[in-house]
């Protein structure tokens, strides 16, 4: 075999999939993984007769390349990729490429490309979406970090992502931690699409009391509407599936939910940089309250439920579900690009929200026909402050915010709990309202502690009043808005 285009290292799910998915578009895979044993399966399964190259060390491996060498580690973020790091410099050599293609966080991405790049390599952090399938069939990419490195590896990277009507779902999202940026706001709002699915699901469940096989194909004519995506497909297909008793398999899985973390941190980063995530935070606090099952399950028999008949039409009520689901999709999205605008500010990206928005569309877990309105609002304006005040967007919402308000209060009158949703209608009228009560906020934190205000007839000067005739004139430092 010729000398190899590309390493990957490591072969799990997502590492042997790709090897296989670059391996099929005519390009040679060195393979290499810590566990001898994962390496031989592969070599002798599913790589046998493909131009892939089992390597038994990195050694080996790293002599398989041509150059400039393009290294990709497919492995466990955190302490597992600073070590490989450190075995791999000292056998590459300057302008080859190590790649990191799993989920780590954007700050050690930005830390890890300054110390490969001082070591004269180039090193790049990437997004790759799409699960299992995904990686085999076509991901979604998105890599950021040494610039001079994208030309490189732009040739596979395009060959094995999704594609939706001839256009390719990679693209270079900017310098250092920029790839992982995007790709942790991506999963920031599979959480919230996931969340806002589970709540609609409970409301169907619950309130309309219909039944799983109703439910599958609800969700199946939603994927004909605007709600055609992903997860509102393989959501019809899980409601229909039948454990062995020909029960819903579905009813009998746990109801604590998993996590691995991007959530979450998209959560705090959106309080680093001061952004409204409302929507995706609750998504994150629905998972760790699902978690405390024991504490629930004992709550309940303290504050039964008064039991609440639906007496209105369910036809009508199954249509403001979808309707409150798609304009809750769009706060959701809104925060997200709102968050990513911000942050590129902070960390000097020139992030492209069109493209992002184009890259998303096809072999990523969120993806839908939905993003094609997202790509084409920030193509007509890249400066879009939110997504809600596009002209298209604005349209669709002023249209559903009826609907979507009999949702929430008919689930409040039935105490089905909607996190995400509520929030969803809460951002939506908090953005939308000219005069919130933070004066009386600032007044409170001026009186307890001098903290100072501004007048609405003196924009610009800060005040501290003695409000209760016992204090001095001596103020705080003004406050940070």
């Amino acid at each position: 075999m010729h000398k190899a285009d590309i390493a990957m290292i490591g072969l799990a799910v997502m590492g042997e999939n790709l090897s296989l998915n670059i391996a099929s578009k005519g390009f040679n895979v060195a393979a290499y993984d810590i566990d001898q044993k994962t390496v031989n399966r592969f070599e002798h399964g599913r790589a046998k007769g493909q131009p892939i190259v089992a390597c038994y060390t990195l050694e080996d491996m790293v002599k398989q390349l041509k150059k400039p060498r393009i290294v990709m580690m497919m492995i466990r973020a955190g302490a597992p990729v600073d070590s490989v790091i450190e075995r791999l410099i000292p056998l590459l050599e300057p302008e080859d490429i190590i790649i990191d293609g799993g989920n780590s966080h954007y700050l050690d991405t930005i830390r890890r490309a300054a110390y490969v790049e001082s070591k004269g390599m180039f090193f790049v952090g990437s997004g790759v979406s799409g699960g299992e399938e995904g990686a085999l069939h076509g991901p979604s990419l998105m890599p950021g970090g040494s610039t001079k490195a994208w030309h490189s590896i732009q040739p596979i990277f395009e060959a094995i992502a999704a594609d939706v009507k001839g256009e390719k779902c990679a693209a270079w999202m900017g310098s250092s931690g920029a790839g992982h940026f995007v790709k942790m706001v991506h999963n920031g709002i599979e959480y919230g699409d996931i969340q806002l699915i589970a709540e609609v699901y409970h409301f169907m469940l619950e309130i309309l009391k219909l039944s799983h096989d109703e439910m599958s194909l609800i969700f199946k004519a939603w994927n004909q509407s605007e709600l055609d995506s992903y997860l509102i497909e393989i959501t019809g297909d899980i409601l229909a599936y039948k454990d062995h008793d020909g029960s819903p398999l579905v009813t009998k899985i746990l109801d604590t939910a998993g996590q691995k973390g991007t959530g979450k941190w998209t959560a705090i980063t959106s309080l680093e940089e001061n952004v409204p995530l409302t929507l995706i935070t609750e998504a994150v606090y629905a998972r760790i309250m699902s978690s405390k099952k024991d504490e629930r399950v004992h709550a309940s028999t303290l504050f039964p439920k008064e039991e609440v008949i639906f007496n209105g039409n369910k036809e009508e009520m199954i249509e403001n579900l979808r309707k409150a689901l798609y304009a809750a999709k769009m706060m959701s999205y809104a925060q997200g690009f709102d968050l990513m605008r911000v942050a590129a500010k902070t960390y000097a990206w020139d992030l492209n929200y069109s493209h992002i928005a184009k890259i998303w569309r096809g072999g990523c877990i969120i993806r839908s026909q939905f993003l094609n309105n997202i790509h084409e609002a920030y193509e007509k304006n890249s400066e879009l402050v939110n997504l809600m005040i596009d002209p298209f967007f604005k349209q669709q919402i002023t249209s559903l915010i009826t609907p979507f308000r009999k949702v929430i209060s008919t689930a409040v009158m039935h105490g089905i709990p909607m996190p995400t949703l509520s929030a969803a209608l809460n951002y939506f009228d908090t953005y939308t309202t000219a005069v919130l009560p933070a004066n009386l906020t600032q007044a409170q934190r001026d009186y307890f502690g001098a903290h100072t205000y501004e007048r609405i007839d003196k924009k610009g000067k800060f005040f501290h009043t003695d409000w209760t005739g016992r204090g001095g004139d001596t103020s705080s430092t003004t406050y940070n808005t």
